[in-house]
């Protein structure tokens, strides 16, 4: 580890950046990010829980990354052990949350989409996971799903109605993936990881999601980070590979 750049750690999201939406890394990631670790720092952020991002990066993913964060650093790895978490169900109390959950299951029942399954609220430490069509569906729903939602903004206008309603909850919500988006407190977004990192002076950050409303927005914003934009894993290894082994 002596040849690495010292002071600088390369932060990586999970869906779309290291894998496909939803998929398994392919054992070519796998092997460029455990080179690549041989130069810099390396950590993961991504929305969803470590069970679900071990699914995609593997079983030993908190030893396998200098930094795992996990529901955007509301639960937070280093070097295999955990060092911090928040939680969603503490901080908001119960009665607020029954709330919200209330209003968008009422909103869920009168919603006219194509198909819906199972699992439309998923409860996890740190936010919801809101999913119009449910998580129980298939790949191929998922894919159907996300062309329908571009054509007919289903997601963001069930978001612009939870946002008005619930104002005064500070909420924010960040869509991402193909079916869902997260809600959770304002300034628990993947910013929240970077409370972990002080002593990186140089934090280069790479997500697909980076426009206004994804889930990378505010992370590759931030002043504290270099934000690089990827279209798919094979362009995050390309990109990797111009910055920090060339």
């Amino acid at each position: 580890m002596a040849l690495r750049k010292p002071g600088l750690i390369a932060l990586f999201d999970v869906d779309g950046t290291l894998t496909a939406p939803r998929k398994g890394a392919t054992p070519q990631m796998l092997e460029f990010m455990k080179e690549l670790r041989k130069v810099v720092t390396v950590g993961v952020v991504g929305g969803s829980d470590l069970s679900k991002i071990s699914e995609q990066l593997g079983r030993t993913v908190i030893d396998d990354y200098d930094y795992v964060f996990s529901e955007n650093g509301l639960v937070a790895h280093q070097d295999g052990k955990l060092i911090g978490m928040q939680s969603l169900k503490l901080f908001l109390g119960e009665e607020k949350l029954k709330e919200f959950i209330n209003f968008t299951l009422h909103y869920f029942a009168d919603l006219d989409i194509p198909i819906k399954r199972g699992t439309f609220i998923e409860f996890r430490n740190g936010m919801l996971n809101v999913s119009p069509i449910g998580r129980n569906c298939s790949q191929e729903e998922r894919d159907e799903f996300e062309k329908y939602d571009k054509v007919h903004n289903i997601r963001p206008k069930m978001v612009s109605v939870l946002r008005e309603k619930f104002a005064h909850l500070n909420l924010t919500f960040s869509i991402g993936g193909q079916i869902s988006f997260d809600v959770f407190p304002r300034g628990w977004d993947k910013t929240y990881c970077l409370r972990y990192l002080d002593e990186f002076p140089e934090i280069h950050f790479f997500g697909d999601k980076t426009y206004k409303g994804g889930n990378d927005y505010e992370i590759f914003e931030s002043e504290r980070t270099t934000g690089h934009t990827v279209t798919s894993p094979e362009d995050t290894v390309e990109k990797c590979k111009a910055l920090f082994m060339s």
